[in-house]
């Protein structure tokens, strides 16, 4: 079965599905009959989810825009201009290949959570040449305290959620977020009575894209494989990881790649996953 991508409004479908033929407007379809088998088909697929497992960070809850923020504070009040750190957004560009970098090694379980945290800070300041151990120590403290009370939300993030709790869809989270933190994030952005269960690799004692945190997330909603979809940005861990799990994914592709994964639908906006469910 291969991946396709079907745009469909009125003649036309936006999904992205799994068939075996590629194209998707009523022109390239035989006769109006396989067009209609085909909406049928697409129809049935769609109706059958019932569980609907969410990422947070990048996907719902704008991490680049609140942990700029938050870092903006921080190089103010640790005085970093001092410290001949001059620009600050290529400071933060710095802190986000590192970040990204770590969180890589994380996910993969070649480095635990403590140095996740401090070393992001300390090879950011690395970089311009700043080998300050307590300050990255300091850093990294200050930076979680502040990070989980922003606010910023993808756009239509409620509007979406209130759409499909409204549908009697069943939300969940499956993040590899910090258990406190990300429960203080829900808080903070007022995303805490959309979700039925949080679960995160903290609780589940794994982490996303081994297959045990989807199994652990199924066994904790009670939800069953075919009525569950995982929809998230990251490619690798909440698309090839919900894949592994047997599992209907939705890229939330926000940035416009191009997937180097096929997953069952890819939307670019939020707003377009009214489209699918």
């Amino acid at each position: 079965m291969q991946s396709t991508i079907y745009e469909v409004r009125g003649t036309k479908c936006k999904y992205e599905m799994q068939a075996e033929t590629a194209n998707c407007i009523t022109s390239n379809f035989v006769n109006r009959t396989s067009y209609l088998l085909f909406v049928l088909r697409t129809y049935l697929r769609i109706m059958h989810y019932k569980h609907l497992f969410f990422d947070l960070d990048h996907t719902l809850w704008d991490f680049e825009t609140n942990a700029k923020e938050v870092l903006f504070e921080l190089y103010n009040m640790n005085g970093l201009a001092e410290r001949g750190i001059i620009d600050f957004d290529y400071y933060f560009e710095r802190y986000s290949y590192h970040n990204n970098r770590l969180w890589d090694r994380y996910t993969k379980g070649f480095i635990k959570q403590e140095e996740l945290r401090w070393k992001r800070m300390w090879l950011t300041l690395l970089d311009f040449k700043v080998a300050d151990e307590m300050l990255s120590r300091l850093m990294a403290v200050q930076f979680l305290e502040r990070l989980p009370f922003r606010k910023n939300l993808f756009p239509y993030t409620t509007e979406i959620l209130a759409y499909l709790k409204n549908k009697d869809y069943k939300l969940h989270l499956v993040t590899n977020g910090f258990e406190n933190i990300q429960h203080s994030k829900l808080r903070s952005s007022n995303l805490q009575d959309y979700f039925i269960e949080v679960i995160t690799s903290e609780a589940s004692n794994s982490l996303k894209p081994n297959k045990e945190i989807f199994e652990y997330a199924l066994n904790k909603t009670g939800a069953a494989r075919e009525e569950s979809i995982m929809i998230g940005d990251n490619l690798d861990a909440d698309i090839q990881g919900a894949m592994n799990a047997g599992l209907d994914t939705v890229f939330v592709n926000h940035l416009k790649v191009q997937p180097y994964i096929k997953p069952t639908y890819m939307v670019h906006h939020l707003k377009e996953l009214e489209a699918i469910f």
